[in-house]
């Protein structure tokens, strides 16, 4: 209950009000789902704005963006985000660095956790495992993809990878897969699935999550009062409690 007043009284001292309320379009990734569950609902009923909120991997919404898929609001990592911004499809402006988020291995509640507390030890954690999954096309896929080749495992690995469309945790939750990995904050909010830990530190990948107003935002000063929303202490208070180290 702290939290929300204080989260409330934020929104009010930046000016947000309930004046001019709009439906906000916001395409947003994964990886902070969670937050946005939690503090969505809290910023609509505070500023009377809507948010109609899209959410995915990274990769494929960029693509949507890309083919001109109109928004207002959208937070990618990023990378992503900057590559919007030289393309022109973001207000350089409204650029904001939102949380950071390392790579989690998950394993099914109850099971036994395997030893990842060094490199060559996620080697042999990997190596024995019955199956291992994660999502393609999120940021973290593509890292763990080329990091098996790094490592020397891909070829060992290949008939134990599941290529999952949806979130690693949840596959973990749900037996699909013995061993899952994604953002840790993609992991937390499973109940079915326990966290054993992040990747080890030297082969960790730290991901910048960031957002923007689109340049053609029907709705800019809403998308602005959220971005805003979303940096205040209170905010990130709520990124900490999921998993995501706010910026």
């Amino acid at each position: 209950m702290r939290m929300r007043v204080a989260i409330i009284a934020a929104v009010a001292a930046l000016g947000a009000g309930t004046a001019g309320a709009a439906e906000v379009t916001f395409l947003s990734t994964n990886a902070i789902k969670t937050v946005l569950e939690e503090l969505g609902p809290q910023f609509e009923k505070a500023t009377e704005h809507k948010l109609k909120v899209t959410f995915g991997a990274t990769a494929p919404l960029k693509v949507r963006i890309d083919k001109g898929e109109a928004f207002d609001l959208t937070a990618l990592t990023g990378s992503a985000i900057d590559a919007l911004v030289k393309d022109g499809k973001l207000a350089a402006g409204t650029r904001a660095d939102l949380a950071r988020s390392g790579v989690g291995v998950a394993v099914k509640r109850g099971a036994p956790k395997p030893d990842i507390s060094t490199t060559e030890a996620f080697k042999r954690t990997l190596l024995a495992a019955q199956s291992i999954g994660y999502v393609e096309q999120g940021a973290s896929g593509v890292y763990l993809k080329a990091l098996f080749e790094r490592l020397g495992i891909a070829d060992a690995l290949k008939s134990k990878i599941k290529l999952l469309p949806t979130s690693a945790g949840q596959a973990v939750a749900n037996g699909e897969v013995e061993i899952g990995m994604t953002q840790i904050s993609e992991i937390l909010p499973y109940a079915g699935a326990e966290l054993v830990g992040p990747l080890p530190a030297d082969i960790q990948l730290t991901t910048v999550f960031a957002a923007g107003v689109a340049t053609a935002a029907k709705e800019p000063a809403g998308a602005q009062a959220l971005i805003a929303f979303l940096k205040t202490p209170a905010s990130a208070a709520v990124f900490k409690s999921k998993g995501l180290d706010p910026s």
